[in-house]
């Protein structure tokens, strides 16, 4: 890293974000299995709405909790698929992959083990491991980009978080009284008393 001077203002220059390591292969399973902690909770928490709540827009990014949880599993399906480097058939972010809450939950299950075990063989070394530089498009505008597997992985955990969040909110807005907890801390002490 190095200091750069301009007009008497410092400039941050960095090395190459591709060269930075975010987290190691502990860490990344670890989130992995977070992940589908966390969901199976914020899915508990949803299932006790009514389906009117569940589709009612409250002005969030995606407007419903439905359209929400929808989205978070598009991006899911976008991003594992780009790492595998199989066709992911999104068309659009806002794209409704199921209508029903049942459907989504069981989706949401299999994908949650997908990317458990995608996670598991990238840290192994498998499928060119962490470091495997992926070819992508974006959807929109079609610009062509590379970035390793493991900032991808970052990317979806965090897009997890982040979306979770929303859902978390529009469930008290819904006047769900006991929304559970999501922090990882929870999830880490969990699994530790299960030991």
């Amino acid at each position: 890293m190095g200091l750069l001077r301009q007009k008497s203002k410092p400039l941050l220059i960095w090395p190459h974000a591709a060269n930075l390591v975010f987290m190691g292969a502990d860490e990344l399973q670890i989130l992995a299995n977070y992940n589908r902690w966390a969901n199976r909770r914020i899915f508990a928490a949803v299932a006790e709405l009514s389906d009117d709540a569940y589709r009612k827009d409250m002005g969030s990014f995606f407007g419903s909790i439905h359209a929400t949880l929808n989205h978070i599993l598009v991006i899911d399906r976008l991003w594992s698929s780009r790492i595998m480097g199989e066709y992911h058939g999104i068309k659009g972010l806002d794209q409704i992959l199921h209508e029903d809450l049942a459907g989504l939950t069981k989706d949401r299950e299999i994908m949650d083990e997908h990317i458990i075990r995608l996670v598991g063989r990238m840290t192994a070394g498998m499928d060119g491991g962490l470091d495997r530089e992926v070819y992508y498009r974006m959807l929109k505008g079609g610009e062509k980009h590379v970035s390793p597997a493991r900032h991808i992985l970052l990317t979806l955990f965090n897009h997890h978080t982040h979306h979770r969040g929303q859902v978390h909110c529009m469930l008290s807005q819904a006047g769900i009284k006991d929304i559970p907890s999501l922090d990882v801390i929870f999830y880490l002490r969990e699994i530790e008393e299960d030991l």
